[in-house]
C-alpha cells in the first residue's frame, strides 16, 4: 500500500527470512563468518542461540547461500524428528537408500557415502532449525551423527540453531556428552537502540528508498523499546508504523504513528507503556511504577551480559546522511559466545576478561575503537585514500547523541595510564585524527577500560600485523575511562567490509566492527 508514498521497491519489513535484507550490524556479520570458518575448518558440532524473532532463522538460510559451492547443506526444519526418522532424512538428502535397514547398518552406509563425498572433495553440513523443540532422544542421535569420521577428519559437521531452551536441555547430566562435542557456540543477542535506527535504515535503503530518514528519533526511540531489540518485532512495529503515516499522507513516521503501531501490537515491552496511558491512573500509582522501572533498569545495569551487550553494540556506528553514504550496506560483524567444549573462538569485543567492568545495558553510549592506519590517507598496506564527495559520513545529531558527556570532566582526550606501547600509539593516534578524511572508515577491533589490557593486545596484534597500523584512543562511557584499538584506513564503507573479511584470525575472534572516523574522533575528544 505504502511503497510508492515512501518511494520504495519493495516492502522493507517483511518477517519471512529474505537473504538480501540480511542485517550484517550488530555482529551479526561477524558470527557468520566465523560460522563459515567454523564448517569448512572441521569444527565438528556448532550451537547458535537467540531469543524467539532475534535472526535465527535468517542467519541460517544466509550461511547456506553464503557456504562455498563443494558443500553439500542438509537443511532440517522440522525438530520435530524422531532418532530414527532424522537418520532417515540425511540419508534421502545424500541419495543413500535407507527404506527398511536397521538404524546400524544405515549408519555404516552413511559413513560410506560420507567417504566418498569427502574423497571427491566434497563436505556435508546438517543445519537443524529449532533445535530447541528436538526430543531428547533425537538430539543424542546428533552427537551420534558427529562420530562419523574418517582417520583425521570429521565427515559432517553439523550446526544448530536454537532459543535459550536448548542450552537448558544440553545442561542436563545425560546431555553432557553432546554437550561436550560442542566447539563453538554463539549468541544472537537484541539489538541496542543504536543497531535498532541502522537495522531499520538499512532495510529501508536495501529496498529501494533514497531519501532521508523516515523515521524520527522519537519514533525510533519507541519502537526500539517496545520490540526490545528483537528484529521480528522490529520488522512489524516498522511495518506498521510506515503504513499508519501514509494513512496520515505523512512522509516522516512521527511519534504518533509509532505509538498506533505499537497499540496495534500484541507486545509492547515489560518497560514501555503508552504515554495516554498515564492519564488514567493516579499520581501514587505513577510514582510506584516509576520506582519499579528504576530498579529493573538497575538491574539490567547490574547484569554483566547486558553490559557486554550494550558496550559491543554501541560501537556499530550511526547510519551517514543520505546521498553521502553507501545505499544499502551489508557489512557488520558480531560476538560470537565463547566454545563449550573446546577453546573460545570469540572473545566480546567489549574488551579482554580482564577489564574490571563494563558499560550498564539500556544506556545508548559509543563503545570505544582504535584506529589502525600506517599513514595519514593510507589503509594498512594499500595506496592513498582517495575521499570524494560521495565518502560516507555520520550526521553530527547521532554522533552527539551517541557521545554522553561526562559531568564535571574537562574536554579531551585523557591517555593510558601505564603500557609505553600503548601510550605511544595512543600518541601517534591523536596526530592521525587531526589529519584524517572525515569521510574514512575503520575498524575496530577490541575496547577495554585497563592501559595494560591495551597494551598487551597491541604486543600480541603486533606479531601480526604493522605496529603503525595499530591506534588507541580514548572515550568515556557513562563516566568511565575506556580505550579502544582500531585497524586500517578505508575510504567507503565496503572497502573496510571487505577488509574486515581479511583480517587475521586473532581479530576476526574479537568481533571487529566497522567504525567512523567522524564518530572516533568526537568520541575521542570527549
Amino acid at each position: 500500500m505504502y511503497l510508492s508514498h515512501f518511494g520504495l521497491n519493495e516492502a522493507p519489513f517483511r518477517i519471512t527470512p529474505h537473504t538480501e535484507f540480511f542485517f550484517s550490524g550488530a555482529n551479526r556479520g561477524a558470527t557468520l563468518e566465523a560460522l563459515l570458518y567454523a564448517i569448512t575448518h572441521d569444527e565438528g558440532i556448532v550451537k547458535v542461540t537467540g531469543e524467539v524473532g532475534s535472526g535465527k532463522t535468517m542467519l541460517c538460510r544466509v550461511l547456506v547461500e553464503r557456504l562455498p559451492k563443494n558443500v553439500e547443506t542438509i537443511y532440517l526444519a522440522t525438530p520435530s524428528l524422531s532418532r530414527d526418522e532424522i537418520l532417515h532424512v540425511i540419508a534421502a538428502d545424500l541419495q543413500v537408500e535407507s527404506r527398511g535397514e536397521r538404524v546400524t547398518i544405515l549408519l555404516r552406509a552413511l559413513q560410506e557415502r560420507l567417504i566418498k563425498l569427502y574423497a571427491s572433495g566434497r563436505r556435508v553440513v546438517v543445519l537443524i532449525d529449532e533445535a530447541h523443540a528436538m526430543p531428547l532422544a533425537t538430539l543424542e542421535e546428533v552427537r551420534l551423527l558427529s562420530n562419523l569420521e574418517s582417520n583425521r577428519h570429521k565427515l559432517l559437521q553439523i550446526v544448530m540453531f536454537g532459543q535459550p531452551e536448548l542450552d537448558e536441555h544440553l545442561a542436563a547430566a545425560n546431555m553432557r556428552q553432546l554437550k561436550e562435542r560442542i566447539t563453538h557456540s554463539f549468541k544472537l543477542e537484541p539489538l541496542v537502540r543504536s543497531d535498532v535506527e541502522s537495522y531499520v535504515d538499512f532495510r529501508m535503503r536495501a529496498a529501494g528508498y533514497r531519501g532521508p530518514n523516515v523515521f524520527a528519533p522519537h519514533a525510533m526511540k519507541l519502537i526500539a523499546r517496545a520490540s526490545e531489540g528483537l528484529t521480528r518485532r522490529i520488522n512489524i512495529l516498522a511495518d506498521k508504523s510506515l503504513l499508519a503515516a501514509f494513512a496520515d499522507s505523512s512522509h516522516q513516521v512521527a511519534a504518533k504513528h509509532a505509538r498506533a503501531a505499537i497499540r496495534d501490537s500484541e507486545f509492547g515491552g515489560p518497560r514501555w507503556s503508552p504515554p495516554n496511558a498515564w492519564w488514567l491512573v493516579g499520581a501514587g500509582l505513577a510514582a510506584g511504577l516509576l520506582a519499579g522501572v528504576g530498579l529493573h533498569v538497575y538491574d539490567r545495569w547490574r547484569s554483566p551480559t547486558a553490559r557486554a551487550m550494550i558496550e559491543a553494540a554501541a560501537a556499530v556506528p550511526a547510519p551517514a546522511p543520505a546521498g553521502d553514504r553507501p545505499q544499502a550496506p551489508t557489512g557488520g560483524t558480531a560476538v560470537p559466545h565463547t566454545a563449550e567444549g573446546g577453546a573460545p573462538l570469540q572473545a566480546p569485543p567489549a574488551g579482554d576478561a580482564s577489564a574490571s567492568s563494563q558499560p550498564g545495558a539500556g544506556t545508548q553510549v559509543p563503545s570505544p575503537a582504535a584506529s589502525a592506519v600506517g599513514s595519514p590517507g593510507q589503509g594498512p598496506s594499500g595506496p592513498p585514500v582517495a575521499v570524494g564527495p560521495a565518502a560516507a559520513t555520520e550526521s553530527p545529531a547521532r554522533i552527539s547523541a551517541a557521545s554522553p558527556a561526562r559531568d564535571g570532566a574537562a574536554a579531551g582526550p585523557t591517555p593510558p595510564a601505564s603500557g609505553k606501547l600503548a601510550q605511544d600509539r595512543f600518541a601517534a593516534t591523536q596526530s592521525w585524527l587531526r589529519t584524517a578524511p572525515s569521510g574514512s572508515w575503520t575498524i575496530q577491533v577490541m575496547t577495554a577500560s585497563d592501559s595494560q589490557t591495551i597494551d598487551r593486545f597491541l604486543h600480541q596484534a603486533a606479531q601480526e600485523v604493522r605496529l603503525d597500523d595499530l591506534y588507541v584512543y580514548s572515550v568515556h562511557i557513562d563516566g568511565r575511562q575506556y580505550y579502544g584499538v582500531t585497524y586500517g584506513n578505508y575510504a567507503s564503507l565496503e572497502d573496510t567490509i571487505t577488509a574486515m573479511g581479511e583480517l587475521p584470525m586473532s581479530f576476526k575472534s574479537r568481533g571487529p566492527f566497522h567504525r567512523s572516523i567522524v564518530v572516533m574522533r568526537r568520541q575521542n575528544q570527549e
